[in-house]
């Protein structure tokens, strides 16, 4: 069969002596044990010379076989070496197109530098960064539970007093009551153009002025190209190091902070402020960094990016919130409640992104 393709006449020639060979040496095989049957008493000899002789025999078929497949593959090696010479001469084209491209794209964008700017306001990339925004929410609700835990809380009873009475539909989704402590807190005053750092406190759901905007958009690539822990360090008195700290003293104050952090092993570490445990100190700014994007990408959209929270009790509306649970199925056949919101929600012109809520009246299906 190898000696089909390419079709080579005198391995096939070899190739059939050596299957009639086989086949010889099969009939002497079966003639022998017929004569055994026939004569248990059948005392034939087999010459270790004819066995001897068949090995080499099939040895010598192997290695041509092996011949024919090496040079059939020193033929591909070829042809694909030839395909490689013409794919080379083709990139080397294309490669000095793309820079002639490169060069006028590079005239065009210094000749208006509103195109760099359209390509980064879209509500894919608004979309996206609120998603980081979401995973650092997270993270950092999920130390600060450990770290109540730790303390000794009571974590029911803390849910309790971040969302009264509210029935939930597994144990467990207190933790959602923080997630929504956290996030609602740390989103409170994005609608205004100084997040909430007093000022004039203008509020942003509308149009502002083209300046506004391309500070807004300065200050986000500026804090993008930079590492949030060394701005707070090197530059302790700007404009994201108060957010931080403002935010700090919202989400975390004194009495809290004393709650958790004296109770826990002082001679492992020294807990005197917020800064002291690195871990959480580090999450917290990751957190904020991603919000302080978030609002200042929001800012320079023209209109702005605006902002809206949906209130406790009201029905679900599929259009404007999103079931944060996602694994939750309705008890009756009323409609299901909003027991509280969780992440807030956007809307971009026309477009909206939901409000992700904690609904009561489910069923968790988990």
């Amino acid at each position: 069969q190898t000696a089909h393709v390419p079709f080579d006449e005198d391995t096939i020639k070899t190739a059939d002596r050596a299957l009639v060979s086989h086949l010889q040496r099969l009939s002497d095989v079966r003639q022998l044990y017929r004569s055994f049957r026939k004569n248990p008493n059948f005392n034939a000899e087999f010459p270790i010379g004819s066995c001897l002789e068949a090995q080499v025999q099939e040895n010598q078929s192997k290695l041509r076989t092996l011949e024919t497949v090496v040079n059939q593959l020193q033929s591909d090696i070829d042809v694909k070496h030839d395909e490689v010479l013409v794919l080379r001469q083709k990139l080397d084209d294309i490669q000095k197109t793309n820079s002639k491209l490169s060069k006028g794209s590079s005239i065009n964008s210094n000749s208006n530098p509103k195109s760099s700017t359209d390509v980064l306001l879209t509500i894919r990339v608004f979309d996206k960064m609120l998603r980081e925004a979401w995973k650092a929410l997270h993270s950092f609700t999920k130390l600060l539970i450990d770290l109540m835990k730790k303390a000794g809380w009571d974590l029911d009873l803390a849910a309790n007093s971040v969302h009264p009475d509210i029935d939930y539909a597994k144990k467990g989704h207190y933790r959602y009551a923080f997630l929504s402590y956290v996030c609602l807190g740390m989103f409170r005053g994005f609608d205004s153009e100084g997040f909430g750092l007093g000022g004039n406190g203008i509020v942003c759901n509308g149009n502002g002025s083209n300046l506004d905007k391309n500070t807004s958009l300065k200050q986000l690539i500026e804090h993008v190209s930079s590492n949030p822990m060394e701005v707070l360090t090197n530059n302790p008195n700007c404009e994201f190091s108060k957010f931080c700290e403002n935010k700090y003293q919202q989400l975390v104050h004194p009495t809290m902070e004393s709650s958790i952090f004296c109770n826990l092993d002082r001679n492992s570490m020294v807990l005197n402020s917020w800064r002291s445990l690195s871990v959480f100190y580090e999450s917290f700014v990751k957190m904020a960094s991603s919000i302080w994007l978030l609002h200042k990408l929001a800012n320079s959209f023209n209109p702005v990016v605006e902002i809206f929270q949906v209130e406790r009790s009201v029905d679900f509306s599929m259009v404007y919130m999103e079931d944060i649970t996602r694994k939750c199925i309705l008890q009756g056949k009323t409609r299901p409640k909003v027991g509280f919101a969780v992440v807030p929600g956007f809307k971009i012109g026309k477009t909206v992104i939901q409000s992700q809520v904690y609904l009561t009246g489910l069923k968790c299906t988990e």
